[in-house]
């Protein structure tokens, strides 16, 4: 009988259970489900901020209209405002009793409060300025002129999207979205103020780290945790400016 290697298959099995024991070695069961969430969480943060933050960096690097400084700013709020402060903030808008967060509940089941898309959504709003700010830096660093040519030989605004600006603003994408991605495994404020520290659900790498240093004799399992995040994210920086540099040179920038 021919094996398999399908993903039920004996094979993918053994590699799975040989990974967790591996991991098990180094990390408790909790902690692996802390970093499961973490990455679960941080995944679809950038991936939803994705289209927003290409477009605003579009439009900032672009457009002028009057109220650009102020909508300029709105957008990089979060990186000064404080992760607390915006957590509470999130808890008001979308909270169960909250106008907001009561409309989606009632109507369409949506709940953000005490979940791990809360998660998601506190670390989308704070890491939405760093995809902005990288994409549109890569957009400013493009020839004006290749716009302009492109409108005269009759390119009209999709095709110039998708034609020229995309491709060209590639390097600052990737960028973006692999800085934004270490920056959400980072994120505490504002999960702990917006959906608790609930374990499986919410508790991330940083909450597994607060509750640890909280209990008697957790100090090994902190400095796990630690050393973990670390890791991600120097390997996160790394890994983004390795991207932006492969990328400018396969696009010839």
């Amino acid at each position: 009988m021919p094996l398999s290697f399908g993903p039920g298959s004996a094979l993918a099995l053994g590699a799975k259970f040989a990974l967790n024991a591996r991991m098990e070695g180094f990390l408790t069961a909790a902690e692996i489900e802390a970093l499961g969430l973490s990455l679960r969480v941080a995944l679809v943060a950038v991936l939803v901020d994705l289209p927003f933050a290409f477009f605003a960096a579009l439009l900032l690097a672009r457009c002028r209209f009057r109220g650009k400084p102020l909508v300029d700013g709105l957008i990089h709020l979060p990186l000064v405002l404080p992760p607390v402060a915006l957590g509470y903030l999130l808890l008001i808008s979308f909270g169960t009793r909250a106008p907001l967060g009561a409309f989606l509940f009632a109507n369409f089941g949506i709940r953000f409060v005490f979940s791990w898309t809360g998660a998601a959504l506190a670390s989308a709003i704070l890491t939405f300025p760093f995809q902005v700010r990288a994409i549109r830096l890569s957009l400013e660093a493009q020839d004006r002129g290749l716009a302009e040519a492109a409108e005269t030989l009759g390119a009209g605004a999709f095709d110039r999207l998708f034609s020229l600006y995309m491709p060209l603003a590639a390097p600052g994408i990737l960028a973006g979205l692999v800085t934004a991605f270490a920056a959400c495994l980072g994120e505490f404020g504002a999960i702990i103020t917006f959906v608790s520290n609930i374990p499986g659900e919410t508790r991330t790498i940083p909450l597994a780290i607060y509750t640890a240093i909280q209990a008697p004799g957790g100090e090994a399992a902190a400095a796990r945790l630690a050393a973990l995040s670390i890791m991600l994210a120097l390997a996160g920086l790394v890994l983004a400016d390795w991207v932006a540099r492969r990328t400018r040179m396969l696009i010839g920038q």
